[in-house]
């Protein structure tokens, strides 16, 4: 029988490991490769779920962790899941909570059992381990699940990189055993093993023994040189089954998202454009700009001449810029609105150039035209 969640693949590109493919799930149908916007609170910050989808996303992220704390995975559950509850029609993938929990590192106890930490927001202690985790995420009702995991920062020694991977697989165990509605809801593993290869080898053949329909790429962009990460991740994939998903946890700038296609990822995530867009930075066509400059105060062009998007169709940088200065949440919003916009389409012409074997062609345009290194 089919899990809930299963990828197809459509297309292997002749061009380094890129290939396209789709993700079917109970709640529509995934193109890949694709960029998931982050909905960390139930929302993507300043946007409504309308929006979103009318930019042509079909899924999104929410986070495990803060769910938990607020407004508690009881009253998602009572409200009839977070598809319901935050009126999101699509797909939606929950992270662990793990690499939230592992941030706090002044604040939390790492044991076999899970991890004791204190909360954020309160400072009352807290546990969350593989069967608190799934707990949760069942209750929130995701489409797709991640399993607790144990996220090493950057630099780690071996000793510790290896018992971490170790643990992140008799965790990921605990997790399939701990899941309650696995016709309904995908568990995704995470493949962790630091910066190591042969590490990044034991753990990913550990975790495709369990046969889990998806697996991650875990413990990157974690604060390593990006020459690093592409390494890491080009010896990584190759590793995972191909005819499952491939999901690179994190990362969303424009030149990672070339980067892991090319090495045959096929879903991405970051906080990147709504983070920077609450700073006034924007993606353009031809690199960052930073509207709140003084340089934009009489500019009345759009953000970028190229994009299509509702910001730039209807307003300029000096208004855009006139409401972030006024601390308008209007300029936020707009600033948001054309940074998801901006990487969805861009994903979309991704996929269109491994259609016709033009990624190479296309990534080097796009890289002379925003700025980057080829």
């Amino acid at each position: 029988m089919r899990p809930p969640v299963y990828y197809e693949l459509i297309k292997a590109s002749s061009e380094g490991m890129a290939r396209r493919g789709r993700l079917h799930t109970p709640h529509g149908t995934i193109e890949t490769p694709v960029f998931m916007p982050v909905g960390t609170q139930a929302t993507v910050k300043t946007l409504s779920p309308e929006e979103v989808a009318g930019m042509g996303a079909g899924i999104l992220l929410s986070n495990t962790y803060h769910l938990h704390l607020r407004p508690g995975e009881d009253i998602v559950r009572d409200a009839g899941g977070l598809h319901r509850f935050m009126n999101w029609q699509g797909a939606i993938l929950t992270d662990s909570g793990g690499f939230q929990v592992f941030s706090l590192s002044a604040l939390r106890k790492i044991t076999e059992e899970g991890v004791a930490f204190r909360s954020h927001l309160s400072g009352e202690p807290l546990f969350m381990g593989p069967e608190e985790s799934m707990a949760v995420q069942n209750a929130l009702g995701s489409d797709i699940m991640m399993a607790f995991d144990e996220c090493p920062p950057f630099p780690a020694d071996r000793d510790y990189l290896t018992q971490s991977l170790l643990r992140t697989t008799r965790w990921a165990k605990r997790c399939i055993a701990a899941h309650k509605n696995p016709d309904r809801q995908a568990l995704f593993g995470i493949v962790q093993g630091g910066m190591e290869h042969d590490l990044r080898k034991l753990s990913a053949e550990q975790l495709v023994e369990l046969d889990l329909p998806g697996y991650a790429v875990g413990g990157l962009s974690v604060g390593e040189p990006k020459p690093l990460m592409y390494e890491v991740l080009e010896y990584t994939t190759p590793l995972l089954p191909k005819d499952k998903a491939r999901y690179l946890m994190g990362v969303g700038s424009p030149d990672d998202l070339f980067e892991g296609v090319l090495r045959g990822v096929d879903m991405f995530d970051c906080v990147l454009p709504t983070r920077i867009a609450r700073n006034g930075t924007v993606f353009t066509s031809k690199g960052k700009l930073v509207v709140r400059n003084a340089q934009y105060a009489r500019d009345f062009a759009p953000l970028d001449d190229a994009c299509d998007c509702y910001t730039c169709k209807n307003y300029s940088r000096a208004y855009i810029r006139h409401l972030i200065k006024a601390d308008e949440t209007f300029g936020i919003r707009l600033t948001s609105y054309h940074n998801v916009y901006f990487l969805i389409k861009l994903m979309e012409k991704i996929r269109q150039a491994i259609e016709t074997d033009t990624l190479l062609s296309f990534k080097r345009s796009f890289y002379e035209a925003y700025g980057y290194e080829n």
